[in-house]
């Protein structure tokens, strides 16, 4: 369990040519701003076709299969792995310590 309601990251995003924020929840959900804006609203998705034909290349929101989201979510897996990694006594280098001898 990661001690965190939501965190989020703002990026630009390549696939919309727009500044998203993607947001994962404690229970590892995830969404991302430009999927909800280029989804439902109409102007919005006209505002990315202009931009798209500006371009010269297509401009599509991934939705909820968004690589970008899949990533963020394994970054924040990844670094609550090293969290809970147990923390072991710093262990002297060889050339650091006292050599042995048999006196």
């Amino acid at each position: 369990m990661v001690d965190w309601q939501v965190t989020a990251k703002t990026i630009h995003c390549d696939a919309v040519e727009d500044e998203v924020t993607i947001m994962v929840y404690k229970d590892w959900s995830g969404k991302c701003t430009g999927n909800e804006k280029y989804t439902t609203s109409r102007e919005a998705q006209l505002s990315m076709l202009k931009r798209s034909l500006q371009l010269r290349r297509t401009l599509e929101c991934e939705g909820l299969r968004c690589t970008r989201i899949a990533e963020y979510k394994q970054q924040l897996q990844d670094e609550e792995a090293m969290k809970r990694r147990p923390r072991h006594a710093s262990v002297t280098a060889p050339e650091d310590a006292e050599p042995v001898t048999d006196e």
